[in-house]
C-alpha cells in the first residue's frame, strides 16, 4: 500500500474541514505511539472528523482507495489497539471531537454520549441527572468512551454492574464502505433478530468504528462502605468474598487483591500514598458495599462481617474509611499500582482471568513457577478478584538487569498463559488483543471461533482497511479473492 498523493489529503479536508486535518510530524506525534510505549507506527495524516457522518464519509473514500484505517479514542489502551503500523500509509481517525451527551433520558436510566465524551465526563452527566454509570478505570480522566466500546472495558464495578457491553442499549456505527448503522435504541427488551451490536463491541475498531452509543444508568448511590483488610492468603480473600456477598445482599461493588509488594511499591514511588495497616502483611483485600438507599448501614454490615471473619482467621486486621478522604486514599493505593510498577522498573504484563474460584491454586501454582523460572522478577499478582481477573505481572527485581529480564518475555508469557489454559480462563481480561496478542489469539482459540470471526470480518470489511493486524492478522490477497 502506497503512500496517498495529495489529491486524496484535499479529499479528506474536504470533508472535515482543513483546520481538522493534521500532516506535519510535530502534529502527528502524540498520536503514534501507544500508552506503554511498546509501538510507534507512522501515519499519512491524522483526520479529527466532528460528526458520525463524516466519520463514514472517510470510511467510505479509504474503502475506495483501500487505505487503512486505524481509529483512537484516548489511546489509554495496553495493547496497541490505536497505533498504526510503520507503513506511513494508514489514515488514523481521531474521535476526540465527538464529545456530545446527545440526550439523557432519567426515567429512563439511559444516556446517549458520542464515542469521544471522556469517561469521567460520562460519569459527571449522568450524576447530573441524579445517576450513576458504573464503569469506572483509573484512566476515567483521558480515556474515551468509544475506546471503552471498542476494547469492552471492564474496571473495578464489574463483579456488580458486568463489563461494557453489559451497559450498552444501542450503537451507532460508521462501516467500512460509509454507511451508518443507526441503532441508539434505549429499549431494554428487544428480540428482533440478531444483536448485531455485540459485534462491535469488543472488537477494536476491527469491523466498523463506533460514533455513539445508548448507554445504561443506574439509581444514583447514597451509601458506601470502603474497608482494607489484610487476609491470610488468596484463598482467604475468595472465603471473605463469598461471605461479604452473602452478609450483604450481593451489595459488593468492588473487591481488589492486592499482595504485599503492591503496597510497597505505591508507598515509595507515588507521593502520598502510604500503608493503611501497621504490620507486615502478605495479602490484602481492598472491598466495597454500594447502595441507593441512604438508609441502608453498610458500614456496619461490613464490619460485623469482618469481625467474624478475624475471628475465624480469614482476616488478620482492617481498617473501615470513615471519611471520602480516606476513601480516595484507599482506592488511590490501588489505581497506582500500574504506575508504581512502571517507576520500579520493567515488568512484564499479564491480563489474565480465571473462574473466582481457581484464583488461589492458579497464584500457587503460576507463582511457584515465577519463583522457580526468573530469579530476577518479582512477582506481583493483584486485580480485580470479584470477577476472576488477575494482572499477573512480573516486576524486574532490584539490581537486575532490564534487558535481560525483558528477554524473559516469550518464556513467560508462554508458561502464564499454557497455565491459564489449564484453568479454562481467558489471555485477556479486560485490555482485549490489539497487536500485542494477535498471536496469543490464534494459539488458544478454539478453531470454530477463529473462523467465524474471519468470516464476520470478511463480510464487514471485505478490503480490510479497518485497523488492520488488530484482534486478527490481515487477510491473505488470495482470501480476499475467495471472499469476494
Amino acid at each position: 500500500m502506497s503512500v496517498p498523493q495529495p489529491r486524496l489529503l484535499e479529499q479528506i479536508a474536504g470533508i472535515i474541514g482543513p483546520q481538522h486535518l493534521l500532516t506535519a510530524g510535530a502534529e502527528l506525534e502524540p498520536f503514534l505511539t501507544d500508552h506503554r510505549e511498546l509501538y510507534h507506527g507512522r501515519a499519512f495524516a491524522v483526520a479529527q472528523p466532528g460528526t458520525a457522518d463524516q466519520v463514514a464519509q472517510l470510511l467510505a473514500l479509504c474503502n475506495a482507495h483501500r487505505i487503512g484505517v486505524v481509529p483512537q479514542g484516548g489511546n489509554t489502551g495496553y495493547c496497541g489497539g490505536a497505533t498504526p503500523d510503520d507503513s506511513g500509509a494508514q489514515l488514523l481517525i481521531s474521535l476526540a471531537r465527538l464529545n456530545r451527551i446527545r440526550a439523557i433520558d432519567a426515567l429512563n436510566y439511559s444516556l446517549i454520549a458520542e464515542a469521544g465524551c471522556v469517561l469521567a465526563d460520562v460519569q459527571r452527566a449522568a450524576a447530573e441527572a441524579q445517576r450513576f454509570f458504573p464503569l469506572s478505570l483509573g484512566s476515567e480522566g483521558s480515556c474515551q468512551i468509544g475506546g471503552n466500546l471498542a476494547t469492552n472495558a471492564g474496571g473495578v464495578h464489574v463483579l456488580r454492574y458486568g463489563m461494557m457491553r453489559d451497559l450498552v442499549l444501542g450503537l451507532e456505527v460508521a462501516l467500512a464502505d460509509g454507511r451508518l448503522l443507526s441503532s441508539l435504541t434505549r429499549l431494554r427488551k428487544d428480540n428482533t433478530g440478531y444483536d448485531i451490536k455485540s459485534l462491535f463491541l469488543g472488537a477494536e475498531g476491527t469491523l466498523g468504528i463506533i460514533t455513539a452509543a445508548s448507554l445504561k444508568l443506574f439509581p444514583s448511590i447514597r451509601a458506601a462502605a470502603t474497608a482494607f483488610a489484610a487476609v491470610r492468603d488468596p484463598r482467604a480473600a475468595v472465603e471473605l468474598l463469598s461471605r461479604v456477598r452473602e452478609a450483604s445482599g450481593d451489595r459488593v461493588s468492588s473487591f481488589e487483591l492486592i499482595p504485599r509488594l503492591a503496597v510497597e511499591l505505591t508507598a515509595r514511588h507515588i507521593p502520598g500514598v502510604r500503608d493503611p495497616l501497621d504490620g507486615v502483611h502478605a495479602w490484602y483485600v481492598l472491598c466495597e458495599l454500594t447502595s441507593a438507599r441512604a438508609a441502608d448501614t453498610l458500614d456496619a454490615m461490613l464490619a460485623e462481617c469482618f469481625e467474624q471473619a478475624l475471628e475465624d482467621g480469614l482476616l488478620e486486621d482492617a481498617v473501615l474509611a470513615r471519611s471520602e478522604r480516606e476513601r480516595s486514599a484507599l482506592w488511590r493505593l490501588r489505581e497506582t499500582i500500574p504506575e508504581a510498577q512502571r517507576r520500579d522498573g520493567a515488568s512484564l504484563k499479564h491480563d489474565i482471568s480465571v473462574p473466582v474460584g481457581a484464583i488461589p491454586e492458579f497464584i500457587e501454582r503460576a507463582g511457584r513457577w515465577v519463583h522457580d523460572n526468573v530469579p530476577d522478577g518479582r512477582l506481583i499478582a493483584y486485580g480485580h478478584a470479584g470477577d476472576g481477573n488477575l494482572h499477573f505481572n512480573i516486576n524486574q527485581a532490584p539490581g537486575a538487569d532490564r534487558a535481560a529480564f525483558l528477554t524473559r518475555s516469550e518464556t513467560v508469557k508462554r508458561a502464564i498463559h499454557d497455565l491459564v489454559r489449564e484453568f479454562d480462563g481467558s489471555i485477556s481480561a479486560e485490555h482485549g488483543i490489539g497487536q500485542l496478542k494477535v498471536l496469543e489469539l490464534e494459539r488458544y482459540a478454539p478453531p470454530v471461533e477463529l473462523e467465524l470471526m474471519r468470516a464476520v470480518k470478511r463480510a464487514l470489511d471485505p478490503n480490510g482497511i479497518l485497523n488492520p493486524g488488530k484482534v486478527l492478522r490481515p487477510l491473505q490477497p488470495e482470501a480476499q479473492e475467495r471472499s469476494s
